[in-house]
């Protein structure tokens, strides 16, 4: 055996031996990802890691029935999507093992002040606590008349912060909801 033999003609002898025997391994590898996806659920999405934007497509396996809880089984980027034409950095190509993860919350948890320990509470809860907050601190600092007594209609001690990953249409009612309660500080990518 020849001493300079490397890995990659190991491989190059090994391919030529393959198809020296009749053996075509190239059907076999795409029939391996056809049946990784093979009767999943598409459902388009964009990564939320940074404010690029690359799309991703997610595929979940489950049919939706009450029996069957729907798993993700697979995650890869979008080919028709103009931002990454189908490519995902590493931290997007780990998508799959963030959504399955068993450290990811899926419930609202709440500290009570003065507590150290978090306690799960329900979505019905946790609206009610986020919503009863927002209007007694509406409340304390909404401001209708400025120093010179113009009208000015603000909520100046409270700022919206948004997400890189936020749609135009996700920007958009948030545009509509901090104007709806006079909030002037506001802080996402998009600068709406």
């Amino acid at each position: 055996m020849d001493a300079t033999l490397t890995r990659r003609d190991l491989a190059k002898r090994a391919a030529l031996l393959t198809t020296a025997f009749g053996f075509d391994l190239r059907p076999a590898a795409a029939a391996a990802r056809e049946l990784k996806i093979a009767r999943t659920t598409q459902t388009h999405s964009v990564c939320p890691y940074c404010a690029v934007g690359c799309s991703v497509v997610i595929h979940t396996i489950g049919d939706r029935s009450k029996n069957v809880k729907p798993a993700v089984v697979h995650i890869e980027g979008d080919p028709e999507s103009p931002v990454s034409r189908g490519t995902l950095c590493p931290k997007g190509a780990s998508l799959k093992e963030f959504v399955n993860s068993d450290r990811r919350l899926t419930e609202p948890l709440y500290r009570a002040p003065g507590e150290s320990a978090w306690r799960r509470i329900s979505w019905d809860e946790a609206l009610n606590k986020m919503a009863r907050r927002i209007k007694d601190t509406r409340d304390r600092g909404f401001e209708t008349h400025d120093a010179q007594g113009r009208l000015v209609n603000r909520l100046t001690n409270t700022v919206l912060i948004g997400g890189c990953t936020d749609t135009n249409e996700v920007n958009f009612l948030l545009s509509k909801f901090r104007f709806g309660l006079g909030i002037l500080p506001y802080e996402n990518q998009s600068r709406l």
